[in-house]
């Protein structure tokens, strides 16, 4: 989104809440309080995003040392790169994070990003910056390099850089740590009021999650070990720039209300690259939507993508232009995202959301497309009304790819006062080896006739949802989806039943490549890794649930075979 802002606008690419909303309201108190920040809002333009906040500070009289994160931006180097033949291949262990292995890096580069670490961060801190901007780096090291400037840890003290670093991925993404996207969403107290996650640190790594005072939100071992397994791959090798980190054994304990503690990370030493997001241009897209209301509205829905779809290609045709790229359609309302899942009375609703999306080279076919929309209006469907925001404009179709550099191609630097000062940076080794997936622990629960012999029990059959909180994220074209037994006693369960091959037949209709479990013994857990399950991912997918957001609530539905006494 910040490299299509950017393309717009030169002077762009960065959060610009950060600046307007935030800073611009805070920064007096932030200042008199002496308050220390640390934030990757400088996106794709740290500069430009320094330049705003330092604007805005001259307009507040208000004095303050910032400093930008530089050295993330491999655009420069691309000619290079493409001159040696690099391709976006991730080689083995990193394939989980891009669908587009062993392909020539393409054409149209928009933006081309080295994920830093926390050291430039931590140096930032050292020379005395009060507010310190990066660009492109893991989220979780704006957290790790405040510990490491606080508490002095070193490149090498790897179990405290892998508690840091999880300390950071808890809080990442805000409130889901308090009690948002939880499971139990119900349970949650006051929604308006939220609060966000606070992580008290200690040296030896260890810390406490919790949450401001007299804030909405809840902060249990469910709520923080649903957000740990979020957008992970294997836990025991969780790639970051600073460390490799093993979560399989942390642990949670509640240690008061809304106190959650968290120990048990365990780190080595990290890879001898970086990875690189990179974007580029692939022709134009477009997303309409109608509303249906009456008798028969998904299928009526159904019949107006299907005319629009040839009306739009005879018109095509007669212009001269080819067919679509990919087109896509959703019927919100009719379960589409549950495929062969969805429950029979959802056909019957009456309303229904027609979602159209496409793709094509020219962006004068889909400016036809979109005014064609408007014939659904008067031609077609009894109760067609509502197209949304009104007509649909094209825009270009930015897309995202990956690849390895190694660390030694970049030399990240702290501009500040006008001074650049290097940031030494460890070379690393070679690429951290992928953990096997561990072997299922042999159980007396199976998905046979004998469930019931063995644990000398009747059965029921359930929605996953009675044994599991459930947590799904992405990476790129990947899926994760995190499920955690809701006690103890039904791990084992999840096991034997949540297997892969079942998870497959499952989500078939979404999940195209391979998928790999693994444990997480430390928080009675595991981790559902999916290949190839959001067509493309981000910006490339058409779907409507582009970064996986629901995918762990799909599978929360399929039933599972539990004796009746254990659910007691």
């Amino acid at each position: 989104m910040l490299a299509a802002a950017r393309l717009r606008k030169p002077e762009l690419g960065y959060a610009t809440d950060f600046v307007t909303v935030t800073m611009k309201t805070l920064l007096k108190e932030i200042v008199e309080r002496n308050i220390r920040v640390v934030s990757n809002a400088g996106g794709i333009n740290p500069q430009g995003c320094a330049q705003a906040l330092a604007a805005i500070a001259a307009e507040q009289g208000v004095d303050v040392r910032i400093a930008v994160v530089e050295g993330d931006d491999v655009m420069p180097l691309v000619p290079a790169l493409r001159e040696a033949g690099l391709q976006t291949s991730l080689q083995t262990g990193l394939r989980d994070m891009d669908a587009q292995q062993g392909r020539p890096l393409p054409d149209k580069l928009l933006s081309a990003n080295a994920y830093l670490g926390a050291l430039p961060i931590r140096q930032a801190l050292d020379q005395g910056a009060q507010i310190v901007i990066t660009g492109r780096c893991v989220d979780s090291a704006v957290t790790l390099g405040v510990l490491m400037h606080e508490f002095g840890w070193q490149a090498d003290h790897y179990d405290h850089l892998a508690q840091g670093s999880l300390a950071g991925h808890i809080i990442e993404c805000g409130c889901q740590a308090t009690g948002g996207l939880h499971t139990d969403w119900e349970s949650v107290p006051d929604w308006p009021n939220i609060g966000y996650p606070v992580v008290a640190c200690r040296a030896d790594g260890s810390f406490l999650v919790g949450k401001p005072p007299a804030t909405g939100g809840l902060v249990s071992i469910a709520t923080v070990g649903e957000q740990i397994l979020y957008e992970i791959g294997d836990p025991a090798a969780y790639l970051l720039p600073d460390v490799t980190c093993d979560f399989t054994q942390v642990t949670l304990a509640q240690a008061g209300p809304d106190l959650v503690e968290v120990s048990g990370a365990r780190g080595r030493a990290p890879g001898g690259a970086y990875k690189v997001s990179a974007t580029y241009a692939d022709g134009f897209r477009c997303n309409a939507q109608l509303t249906i209301v009456g008798f028969d509205a998904v299928a009526k829905a159904e019949r107006t993508a299907q005319a629009i779809l040839a009306r739009t290609r005879r018109l095509f045709s007669d212009n001269g232009w080819g067919d679509y790229t990919r087109t896509h359609i959703d019927v919100l309302g009719a379960e589409s995202c549950y495929g062969p899942h969805a429950q029979a009375q959802a056909r019957h609703t009456r309303e229904a959301i027609m979602r159209l999306a496409v793709m094509h080279p020219e962006k004068a076919a889909l400016a036809l497309f979109a005014r064609e929309i408007s014939a659904a209006g008067t031609s077609w469907s009894p109760g067609t009304t509502g197209s949304g925001s009104g007509r649909p404009s094209p825009s270009p179709s930015i897309r995202q790819t990956a690849f390895l550099l190694d660390k030694g191609a970049l030399a990240p630097t702290v501009l500040m006062d006008g001074q650049r000062t290097p940031v030494a940076v460890p070379a690393g080794g070679a690429a951290p080896v992928p953990s096997e997936p561990a072997p299922t622990a042999s159980s007396p629960v199976a998905m046979g006739d004998d469930l019931g012999d063995d644990m000398g029990a009747d059965l029921v059959e359930v929605p996953l949802i009675r044994l599991a909180y459930g947590r799904s994220g992405d990476k790129g074209d990947i899926s994760n989806i995190g499920l955690i037994a809701r006690q103890p006693d039904y791990l084992p369960l999840l096991r034997a039943q949540v297997t892969p091959e079942r998870v497959a037949q499952w989500l078939g209709h979404l999940v195209k490549g391979p998928i790999t479990r693994y444990d997480l013994p430390g928080i009675d857990a595991i981790n559902l890794v999916c290949e190839a399950a959001l067509d493309g991912g981000g910006m490339a997918s058409l779907r409507n649930d582009p970064l996986g957001k629901g995918m762990a609530q799909i599978l929360l539905a399929m039933p599972v075979r539990v004796p009746r006494e254990l659910l007691r």
